[in-house]
Parts: C-alpha cells; sequence; structure tokens
C-alpha cells in the first residue's frame, strides 16, 4: 500500500512538472476574455438544459454542453447581495448590502471589485444591463472598475422599449428592448476591443417584472400549454410564467448573438463565457421540484443554473459536481486568467479551477452560507440546513420534504453552530447604515439624485412601495419637502436640472433645492402631462410603479461646499394644486 502511495504522488509530480512545462504562463497576450452574463429573477428551472420542456434555450443549452455545468451552484434570495458578492469575492453583509433600494444596496467604497482587479491586470472593462449596487459616484459603475457603463443602477425599471438610461452618467435614450439593447452595446465593446483583453459583465434586468418582451417571443408562449408546472400548481399563475419563459427565449437569442459575434471575431477559443443568474424564479413554476423561490434560503431561492465556457482550457461536457457559489466567481477568474487578486480584504470565495481545468479528486467539504432578511441557511457537499435547524440531503431530497437531523444529529449539531458563528461573527450589525448619499465628486461629472433615495416629508406620496423606480406625488403644500441626507464629497459648481410633471392648471410653482447655505431657486413655467407608461407594453399585470416620461427644466447653478448636509427641495409658492411630481436631480459637474 506504502509503495502505491509513493507511486501515486511521484506521477502526480510528473504531471505537475510536464504542465509547468508545456503550459505556458499566460500573458498580457494570451490571457482569455471574460464575458460574465448575469440574468434577473431566473429560475434553475427556467432553462431546457435542466429539464425544463415548456420553454427552449438552446444557445445557453450549447454553452453548457461546450464547456462546464455545475450540478448545485448557489447564490442570493435577491438581486443586490447576489452582484455584491459576484463583484467583491466576499459575502454581501460584509460589504454592507442589506437592501435592494434607498441605498442599502451600495457596496461599501473599501470593497474592491472583480472589475478593479480586471483593470489592473490591464483588461478593458464594462457593464451593460442593470446595476443595482450603487448610483452616485464612486459607488457608480465607473467608480468601481468599470469604464465602460449603460444601463440603469436601480435594481427595477419601469419600462423595456426605449427606456431613459445612462451613458456613463450622463442621461440617454435607449434603443428598444432593453435586453436587446445591452447585447447591442456589449457587442460593440467587444468589436472595439478585439485586439486587446476585455471583461465584459452583461447584468440584464429579465425576467425581473415588468413583465414585458417583443411579440416576436411572446407570440410562441401567450397561449401556451405548460405540461411542467410548480411543485403546487395552485400557486402558479400561468401568464406570469408563459411572459418568464418568453423572457427567458429572448435571452438565450442575446446570449447566441454573443456567441457568434465572437466566432466572427476568431474570439470564441481564448474567452471564457460565464452564464448564471442572482436568485430563484420570481414566481411560482416548475424549478425541479425544489422549495422556495426568490426571497427564500431554501434550494429553491439560491439554487442558480451555472455555465462557463472557455474551449481553450475547459473541456466539453465537464459536469461539476461539488458546490460552488457566486462568491467564488473572483478568485476563480483570477487564477484561470493569471492574474493578481488587488483586494486585500480575505474572500469568502474560492477559486474552483481544480474543479474545472484539473479534474482535482480532492476538495475540501466546506460550508457555503445563504442568508437574507435575517434568515439564514448553510450548506456542504452533503447537507442543507434550513432556517428552522431543519436537515435535508439535496441529493436524495431537492424538495426539503423530510428532515433527517434526527437521523443524523452530528451533522445538525455541526450545522447549527457553524449557523450561529456566522450570526454573531458576520451577520451582526451588518444592516446599520449612517452612510449619506454621496454628490458632487471631484472625479465625476455627473451626479443623479433620484426619488427613490429621498424622504418625502408632510403628505408628499411614493408612486409604489416599492421605490426603485417611483417618482413623488400629492406634493399639495408648500410645508411638504423632500430630503436627501448626503455628503459633498469636494467643492465645486454644478449645473442643476429637475425631472417633473404637472398639468396646466398647477403651473407656476417656484421651487428651491439647498445644501447648508447654498440655494438655487426655479419656476416651473411650462405644463407637462405625460400618461403613465408601461401598462401598454405589460404581459401580465405588475406590483411595481409605473413610470412617466418627465421633462427636465433647469434650475441654475449651485455651488457647493465639501462636507455633510441635508439636500433639501421645497416650494416657496404653490398658486394650484399641487406643485408638481418629482422623479430625480442631476447634479452637472461645471468646474
Amino acid at each position: 500500500m506504502r509503495i502505491k502511495n509513493i507511486q501515486r504522488v511521484c506521477l502526480g509530480l510528473i504531471a505537475s512538472v510536464s504542465a509547468m512545462i508545456f503550459s505556458p504562463p499566460l500573458t498580457a497576450v494570451t490571457r482569455p476574455n471574460v464575458v460574465v452574463i448575469l440574468s434577473d429573477d431566473q429560475g434553475w428551472g427556467d432553462l431546457s438544459l435542466n429539464g425544463n420542456t415548456n420553454l427552449s434555450t438552446p444557445n445557453i443549452d450549447k454553452l453548457a454542453a461546450d464547456g462546464a455545468l455545475f450540478d448545485r451552484f448557489y447564490v442570493c434570495p435577491v438581486c443586490s447581495p447576489t452582484r455584491a458578492e459576484f463583484l467583491t469575492g466576499r459575502y454581501h453583509v460584509r460589504s454592507h448590502v442589506y437592501s435592494t433600494s434607498a441605498g442599502g444596496e451600495r457596496m461599501d467604497l473599501e470593497e474592491v471589485t472583480i472589475a478593479d482587479t480586471f483593470k489592473a491586470a490591464g483588461y478593458a472593462t464594462a457593464a451593460f444591463g442593470k446595476w443595482h449596487n450603487g448610483m452616485q459616484y464612486p459607488y457608480h459603475p465607473n467608480g468601481r472598475g468599470f469604464d465602460e457603463y449603460y444601463g440603469f443602477c436601480s435594481g427595477h425599471w419601469g419600462d423595456y422599449f426605449s427606456p431613459q438610461l445612462e451613458q456613463n452618467g450622463k442621461l440617454v435614450q435607449g434603443d428598444g428592448f432593453v435586453t436587446d439593447d445591452f447585447t447591442n452595446k456589449a457587442i460593440q465593446f467587444i468589436e472595439q476591443h478585439k485586439d486587446q483583453p476585455f471583461f465584459v459583465y452583461l447584468p440584464l434586468n429579465t425576467p425581473h417584472s415588468p413583465m414585458q418582451v417583443p411579440d416576436r417571443w411572446w407570440n410562441k408562449f401567450k397561449g401556451k400549454d405548460l405540461t411542467m408546472r410548480d411543485r403546487n400548481p395552485k400557486k402558479e399563475k400561468q401568464g406570469h410564467t408563459r411572459a418568464a419563459l418568453a423572457m427567458c427565449e429572448n435571452i438565450d437569442w442575446n446570449v447566441g448573438r454573443i456567441s457568434k459575434k465572437l466566432d466572427e471575431l476568431n474570439l470564441t477559443e481564448n474567452t471564457l463565457v460565464i452564464y448564471f443568474c442572482d436568485n430563484g424564479p420570481n414566481a411560482f413554476r416548475w424549478n425541479g421540484g425544489m422549495k422556495g423561490r426568490k426571497g427564500s434560503t431554501d434550494e429553491g431561492g439560491v439554487r442558480s443554473p451555472m455555465v462557463m465556457r472557455w474551449p481553450a482550457q475547459i473541456k466539453p461536457g465537464t459536469r461539476v459536481r461539488k458546490n460552488g457559489a457566486v462568491i467564488d466567481l473572483l478568485p476563480t477568474l483570477a487564477e484561470m486568467t493569471g492574474i493578481p487578486i488587488i483586494s486585500k480584504k480575505p474572500l469568502d470565495g474560492v477559486s474552483l479551477k481544480p474543479l474545472l481545468l484539473e479534474n482535482d479528486g480532492v476538495w475540501k467539504n466546506r460550508l457555503i452560507f445563504s442568508h437574507w432578511n435575517k434568515r439564514v441557511s448553510v450548506r456542504n457537499d452533503d447537507y442543507m440546513l434550513d432556517n428552522d435547524g431543519r436537515l435535508f440531503n439535496l441529493k436524495t431530497d431537492p424538495g426539503q420534504k423530510t428532515d433527517i437531523s434526527t437521523a443524523h444529529p452530528d451533522a445538525a449539531k455541526k450545522l447549527r453552530l457553524a449557523v450561529t458563528d456566522w450570526r454573531q461573527n458576520v451577520l451582526k450589525g451588518y444592516n446599520i447604515d449612517n452612510r449619506p448619499f454621496l454628490i458632487g465628486h471631484e472625479s465625476y461629472k455627473y451626479t443623479q439624485i433620484p426619488a427613490r433615495d429621498g424622504t418625502a416629508h408632510g403628505k408628499i406620496k411614493r408612486s409604489n412601495r416599492f421605490p426603485n423606480c417611483s417618482y413623488f406625488t400629492n406634493w399639495v403644500s408648500v410645508d411638504d419637502e423632500i430630503t436627501w441626507q448626503a455628503e459633498v464629497a469636494a467643492t465645486g459648481k454644478y449645473q442643476v436640472e429637475l425631472a417633473y410633471a404637472c398639468p396646466a392648471a398647477d403651473v407656476g410653482s417656484k421651487i428651491q433645492l439647498s445644501f447648508n447655505d447654498s440655494k438655487v431657486q426655479g419656476e416651473i413655467i411650462t405644463a407637462h402631462e405625460p400618461a403613465l407608461v408601461g401598462e401598454g407594453n405589460d404581459r401580465f399585470p405588475r406590483i411595481e410603479s409605473y413610470v412617466k416620461n418627465f421633462k427636465m427644466i433647469n434650475l441654475g447653478e449651485l455651488d457647493l461646499k465639501k462636507g455633510s448636509g441635508t439636500l433639501r427641495l421645497k416650494a416657496l409658492t404653490k398658486p394650484g394644486q399641487s406643485v408638481m411630481e418629482f422623479r430625480l436631480l442631476l447634479l452637472t459637474r461645471i468646474d
């Protein structure tokens, strides 16, 4: 036995030395490009590669066939935490992400992102789509390592057909259906940087509601008989499911467009393409019989499809049967591309390279924690402990139907102690937030201050209880106001624009924006009565706010001095029934 072990070690050393000799180290020229595609609210079961016959996703399926497919890959129960964990390689609570809106989606500025890492290694970096980790610079994508950004920074957008978006902070008009638009921009970036290593992050916003999709995709599903249903069919709303599946097929078409472009540019062989989603499905629908959906720490809420293709290195048909997680992507991509990790903070993730490239059977049976809204579950390769302390074997019981904690008391005890320790040492105090909203940064020209981040006083109301794409209405008194706890990062002069709506009968209100001793005033002199946008495009009724095409008015210049204070928007006069409806402020640095 001892001789056999020595032989095995010797063979391993020979293989390692051979790999060093015949596999030259990656250089700046040979380093692979990276394309990361992240879908929004698409569950593990929303792909035909996982057995769902209600839809067809041939392009994503082909990525899996040509590369690696993970059996179990874990993300967070909701959007912004997953994005933060991808960007940092650390649990979202460590970066102070505790909400999906109103500032709680921001990652602490001390965090170093995956884009910072690739940019430092000489990669051209870009993100196109839904950011959802901070809007005001340097929380903005341009402040987190991305040279180029096009999309929206909120967690929800009210209309998907040519809406107002932003490009590197500047407000612009979108061009067509957003998923197609974001993909167009990604393809253009790839074409422009085909001769240098690039890192492209494509965080899509579908099939998140509103459930909107072009006719080309909807027509297939609008009357479709769904043969595969949720584990509790009575909970499923088939109209919502049909819309979600149509949106998923549109995503797949766009994935195919990216693959085709890489082929045309002869970049496929040395481009690492990753596809995954940010949480479980956004409604009850077929998901492999798993328990839970978006928002849940159960298996159905946090298990994501995960596909990686890199023809130069990953063998076709690779199947990864060990657990992986979104926190692993930063260390994995850094090691696979041969670039250093520049973050000085300890990562929670580990490199999955041994599972992808080395077929290494030696793998530590580690713990992966899932958290949202004070609920915690934990997994290792053998068991899962849910938020109520029940133990399950997910390989034989993915529906979490049989609690086996009595049969395996030692395993249950060990995982319960791990959760207690995690709550005390990682989770404690993570949602205590005194961070102001940052405005006036010397390194960035634009600052958006949306209604989403504001606090309404008096009778002013939000258009919807979900803040992300909301606006303020019912401004009926000069005693009412909107405020933001803010901090000016650097002294400067800014042009102030305001997005509003106002009926003709209410024109004439004088308004004032102030920050400490600085003030600027303006008057609503032009009526603007836009209709609500979005309902006509919805394939299924939404729960979030409808939106309007607000009009921009120039209020003038505001001198901002470095320091903390309250940004305050108030009315000085109100000749009509209301002051206005308010959507956002845009401050443009002019000195």
